[in-house]
């Protein structure tokens, strides 16, 4: 049964970037710029990872999805503009606890959606436990070993996408 719009709201009216800075301290950030980077040693694709705290109250009451955000960060970002259609971004919208994964189109056509959303659950089941930094660390090697597995590193790629964390 979906939450009623106000709940959801109030989660967004008080989920600031004290909010992210708490869930996502400089170590954190720094250890998942570094799985990044490990992973993209494995791989020719890019990974990106975005968190936003909460999303404008209009934007909440016109119902305005994760997922949707999602895809507009995947093109503000441009993780859709790699040579080889490899960009994967790993959204989290910390105060809806839900993790989104976009895949351009290099890689999501040879990846089945049921691996992408189960590396989305077990992000979220680990956000649950308040353990952010690992749980996206987690995820980016889960990613990784997927990306290896079609786009494996031939020590040609360039990195073309910052592996710095974006907060939004």
């Amino acid at each position: 049964m979906p939450e009623p719009r106000s709940h959801r709201l109030w989660r967004h009216v008080i989920t600031d970037h004290l909010s992210v800075q708490r869930a996502f301290p400089p170590a954190a950030l720094t250890e998942i710029e570094q799985a990044i980077t490990r992973g993209e040693r494995t791989h020719r694709g890019q990974v990106c990872f975005a968190v936003e705290g909460s999303l404008p109250p209009l934007r909440v009451l016109r119902r305005l999805t994760p997922r949707e955000r999602a895809l507009e960060v995947f093109g503000l970002l441009r993780v859709w503009d790699t040579e080889e259609n490899a960009g994967v971004l790993i959204y989290l919208l910390l105060a809806d606890r839900d993790v989104e994964i976009v895949a351009d189109r290099g890689i999501d056509r040879r990846v089945d959606p049921a691996l992408w959303q189960a590396i989305c659950t077990r992000m979220e089941a680990s956000f649950a436990r308040s353990r952010f930094g690992e749980g996206v660390v987690a995820g980016v090697a889960e990613i990784s070993e997927l990306i290896a597995q079609h786009f494996p590193w031939t020590g040609a790629a360039d990195n073309e996408i910052p592996d710095r964390p974006v907060v939004l």
